[in-house]
């Protein structure tokens, strides 16, 4: 069970034909999706439920799309605050608290295609899942686990830990401003006729979140919705490849400045080591 490394060639291959936002990577690139899908798989522990099964092919889809907003990144620990993925075979019931305007505290059921829980696992629907992957915008796994790299300091507020060169009142100005923008706009249009996901405008977490879905997969609508937004998340997760961005249509001179220092760096394998075990907080902070 995907012990070896390299992949099969024909496992390999069935992982790209369910995912067409791989196909533009280089030979490179591609391998080290790979070594890196079989590192997820070593380090975080799968769990399912309902009598889900998977096969060799579904578990390194699901490591492929969790690891490669991170392929040019050499540092791999952006994980750490995890160490397990709970799968349902469909949409999933929560108990969400709230407090109403006088104070008084409910307790509901929502139901659910993903959880991302603070110092806890990722809690998805396989369902939704098995409709990530392609070029329409929509990416579960992408989502929940921008989550978690927005948790690495706290709660998820659409502000994870940047790059040290990267300024933090630039990102803060730049996410805030197109969230307040999609706000007015729903406040006046249909969600129909929203720019982007109308549930970005849910907390500026979810924007975050849902931003780097359309970075990854539908980066077009991103660009003509809010450019400066997709500028800014190239800056912290700059594509893998020259090859990655062309076909995520990204060749464009105003992204390529923010690429320059992250490129300069070359991305292995070395030294990775599994995180030791965190006790999780079981308190859950975004949900899809």
């Amino acid at each position: 069970m995907l012990k070896r490394t390299p992949v099969s060639p024909d496992l390999w291959a069935a992982v790209h034909a369910r995912l067409p936002i791989i196909a533009g990577l280089d030979a490179a690139n591609d391998l080290l999706l790979q070594q890196r899908s079989l590192l997820f798989l070593a380090h975080k522990r799968i769990t399912l439920l309902g009598n889900l099964i998977l096969d060799d092919v579904d578990r390194l889809a699901l490591a492929a799309q969790a690891v490669f907003p991170l392929l040019s990144l050499p540092d791999q620990n952006w994980y750490r605050g995890f160490h397990e993925v709970i799968l349902y075979p469909q949409d999933f019931a929560s108990p969400q608290r709230y407090r109403d305007e006088v104070g008084v505290e409910h307790e509901e059921l929502n139901e659910l295609s993903g959880e991302a829980w603070v110092q806890g696992p990722v809690i998805m629907a396989w369902s939704g899942i098995q409709e990530s992957g392609d070029w329409t915008g929509y990416n579960l796994v992408i989502h929940e686990l921008m989550h978690k790299i927005d948790m690495l300091r706290g709660e998820a507020n659409g502000l994870p830990p940047l790059h040290r060169e990267m300024s933090v009142a630039d990102w803060a100005f730049t996410l805030q401003s197109a969230y307040d923008d999609l706000n007015q706009r729903l406040e006046t249009a249909s969600e129909d006729e929203a720019p982007i996901d109308p549930y970005a405008a849910e907390h500026p977490a979810e924007f975050f979140a849902v931003c780097c879905e359309y970075f990854f997969s539908a980066p077009a609508v991103l660009d003509a919705a809010y450019p400066d937004v997709l500028c800014t998340i190239a800056s912290f997760l700059p594509p893998g490849s020259a090859a990655q961005m062309a076909s995520n249509n990204l060749t464009e001179s105003r992204y390529l400045k923010p690429l320059q220092l992250l490129w300069a760096h070359q991305v292995q394998l070395d030294g990775l080591q599994a995180r030791p075990r965190e006790t999780p907080a079981n308190v859950p902070a975004c949900q899809t």
